[in-house]
């Protein structure tokens, strides 16, 4: 049995601290959603704007790019095992910018997945582009892939159309990046905000499913997904932001607080419209614990020979 980092007292909120790509082969548990919001590979000495101060955009040596074929084979690695952790009637949704997309795109098509959409994600408050030798960047993408070509994935198609003016959503999503309440308990420097994660959850998943961000950071995703009425597994190397993470959870535990939250989170035509809507929800029935069984020797071995670079279709 692997030891949570943290594991909240109403089971629906679990952190693993250590390297996504050691952990994940190490136990045997489904999941019905992934979100992942791997490294850009951005930190190049480069500088950006930040509440009007010029800032580095260096985040840490795990941003930090090592020429295009390390991040095809990275891309590669943690795909596969997190591919092999999800029902097979789960999606996964993957953020990145032009950094990285491309990549990520490449090796979904590779393994088997079958890319639904692409989601751009308009920021309305982006930084602005202080070297006037290009077009400020105000967009991040957002992909959107099922497991396998053949069987079919859930989508609430009602709520978004609903949420969207009873008109069709499009797949250009106009949010701004994330407020100063969302980073009470601290922040990570590539923290989204909750308004993107409540709308993808709330497309793609049914109440009680679990959820798995494989690079969790400060944990948007969980917090998102409890809020939600969903289940969360992050998994973190580093404990700064698992702490972080600790204690957003543990804020929420207030009910008064999470009821809070829900009327801020934007992406809705009114404040109670998020409640409302996880009021009247079918619920779903799941198991309650989240499976962090060891895997028997041989088939964490193959598992984690499948990080050797071998292709899964």
């Amino acid at each position: 049995m692997i030891e949570p980092f943290f594991k909240s007292e109403d089971k629906n909120f679990y952190l693993l601290k250590g390297d996504t790509m050691e952990l994940l082969p190490q136990f045997e548990h489904k999941f019905d959603m992934v979100f992942a919001d791997p490294p850009y590979f951005l930190s190049n000495n480069g500088l950006s704007i930040q509440n009007g101060q010029i800032v580095s955009v260096n985040k840490g040596n795990w941003d930090k790019s090592h020429g295009f074929e390390y991040i095809n084979e990275f891309n590669r690695k943690w795909l596969s095992l997190v591919r092999d952790k999800m029902k097979d009637d789960a999606t996964i949704w993957i953020s990145g910018t032009m950094h990285n997309i491309f990549s990520v795109g490449q090796i979904l098509t590779e393994l088997g997945f079958k890319i639904l959409n692409i989601i751009t994600w308009e920021k309305t408050n982006p930084p602005p582009n202080f070297s006037c030798r290009y077009f400020t960047y105000s967009t991040e993408q957002i992909i959107w892939a099922r497991k396998s070509e053949k069987v079919p994935h859930y989508f609430n198609y009602e709520l978004m159309k609903q949420l969207n003016g009873d008109k069709q959503m499009k797949d250009v999503w106009k949010l701004p990046a994330i407020a100063p309440w969302e980073k009470s308990c601290g922040k990570h420097p590539t923290q989204k905000p909750l308004s993107i994660l409540t709308r993808l959850i709330l497309a793609s998943t049914k109440p009680n499913a679990w959820i798995l961000d494989p690079f969790t950071g400060s944990s948007t995703t969980g917090i998102a997904a409890n809020l939600a009425n969903r289940r969360f597994l992050g998994i973190d190397q580093e404990e700064e932001f698992l702490k972080i993470s600790k204690n957003r959870k543990l804020e929420i535990e207030n009910p008064k607080t999470a009821a809070t939250f829900r009327q801020k989170i934007g992406g809705f035509n009114d404040k109670k419209e998020l409640e409302l809507f996880l009021f009247e929800e079918p619920k779903e029935e799941y198991k309650t614990e989240l499976n962090l069984t060891t895997k028997k020797k041989g088939s964490t071995q193959q598992a984690f020979g499948s990080m050797a670079g071998d292709v899964v279709n």
